[in-house]
């Protein structure tokens, strides 16, 4: 027997209608008057039609019936005296099966209660072939998306990365759009993760780059440098900005931006000693809310290879860090910092130990180990140039200025490119 739930608006319950509705063999579980209370009783009774008399229908009543269709849709067959079409057009949209206007009648009902049940069955069967053909078409855009991640990443065809990606399916046991997505997201948290590190590195490069400025005014090298450190902050920042939908809650980089701007300010100004010390300040709160924000990015990710991405990533900051620390002790705008020669050592040995856990990882390809290297020879280079028991005579301190400058751009270049390895590496692009 098909079960109703009666929806009446207006004053009092017609019993011809609850009589008809009896005589038509139909089991009527209740009776609803308010539109407030047409979901909550829907969902109580779960009736296999619902049939509503509103003489006049309210918006209230279009608005409870689109709620139904979403919360618990089933037959709707509503009788009616209005016969505007704009009316008819927004009951039909709040899914409504049926809509009959001055046609009631007792002969007619059961005719009706099933013309709403055929209307409702071939209408949710469209509904799931449409389903169907986005879900198969989001699928197919996750693949491709996936597919291009991985050869441009891997430097292959479009074959070979279909390959990869039905490899991984076949070997994890998931469907081949699971793996699409896995890819996508990590290949996204992963260029998360490298952006916000590239901040830490951009907070300690400039700051040097301000310091040769201060050493030699009229540098359009330096000058260049620095104003593409400043654009590659705000590019960084714009993306990490227009990500943040997609990226974990717990990472914000509102801090960031905020502390930005007053650096960019502080940085457009003519360098000079007395202003480097204001502008180291902004610089070091900079990085250490670009440090919070690429460990909230690498905690959320739960996977172990952004570990090794951030380590990689901090190595550029490293490297900078000391070359700006060599560069105040040797344009003397470290007095008064606390021991500069121990906050040196610091980094050295920092970076040192980072070097040594990066060289030791199984994680690793013939170019990362040459990369590797590569690093090992101009960090070496680096040290080298940095006094280490007394301030050089202005000639040579001149030389060994230029030294610290060429050698950390060039270490900078070589884990830039060691990042991006790690970051396009099939352990990381697989999750």
């Amino acid at each position: 027997m098909t079960s109703v739930l009666f929806f009446h608006e207006g004053n009092g319950v017609p019993s011809a209608v609850m009589e008809d509705l009896a005589g038509a063999g139909l089991h009527v579980l209740g009776v609803t008057r308010a539109c407030s209370e047409l979901v909550h009783d829907a969902v109580r009774h779960a009736p296999d039609v619902v049939v509503a008399s509103a003489p006049e229908p309210s918006d209230a009543l279009l608005q409870a019936l689109a709620s139904l269709r979403d919360a618990a849709p089933r037959p709707v067959l509503v009788f009616t005296g209005s016969d505007d079409q704009a009316l008819m057009a927004r009951a039909l949209e709040a899914g409504v099966s049926a809509w009959v206007v001055n046609g009631y009648s007792a002969e007619r009902l059961p005719a009706l209660v099933c013309l709403a049940q055929a209307r409702f069955a071939h209408d949710q069967a469209l509904m799931g072939r449409w389903r169907d053909a986005e879900q198969r078409l989001a699928e197919r855009k996750a693949v491709e998306r996936a597919k291009g991640i991985l050869a441009r990443a891997r430097a292959v065809s479009d074959d070979d990365a279909f390959a990869m990606l039905r490899a991984a399916s076949m070997y994890t046991n998931q469907r081949l759009e699971a793996v699409s997505r896995q890819v996508i997201a990590s290949a996204q948290l992963a260029e998360a993760v490298n952006r916000a590190g590239q901040l830490r590195m951009l907070s300690q490069r400039m700051v040097k780059l301000y310091l040769l400025r201060v050493a030699s005014p009229r540098s359009p090298a330096q000058d260049a440098l620095l104003a593409e450190s400043m654009e590659r902050v705000a590019s960084n920042l714009a993306w990490l900005g227009k990500a943040a939908p997609h990226l974990p809650s717990t990472a914000t980089s509102s801090p960031v931006v905020r502390t930005w701007t007053a650096l960019s300010d502080a940085l457009g100004e003519r360098p000079t000693p007395a202003r480097a010390r204001s502008v180291d300040t902004l610089a070091e709160r900079l990085l250490q809310e670009a440090e919070q924000l690429t460990a909230a990015l690498q905690t959320a990710g739960a996977v172990a290879t952004l570990q090794v991405l951030n380590v990689a990533g901090r190595q550029r900051m490293l490297s900078q860090r000391f070359a700006k620390l060599a560069l105040m002790s040797l344009l003397d705008l470290d007095d008064g910092a606390d021991d500069p020669d121990a906050a040196r050592l610091s980094v050295q040995l920092e970076f040192e130990r980072a070097q040594a856990y990066l060289g030791k990882l199984p994680l690793s390809t013939a170019d990362i180990r040459a990369g590797l290297e590569h690093a090992a020879q101009g960090w070496a280079r680096l040290v080298a140039a940095v006094p280490q028991a007394h301030r050089p005579a202005a000639r040579d301190r001149r030389a060994r200025v230029d030294a610290v400058a060429q050698a950390s751009e060039t270490l900078l270049v070589t884990f830039q490119d060691l990042t991006t390895q790690y970051e396009h590496s099939m352990q990381m692009l697989m999750g």
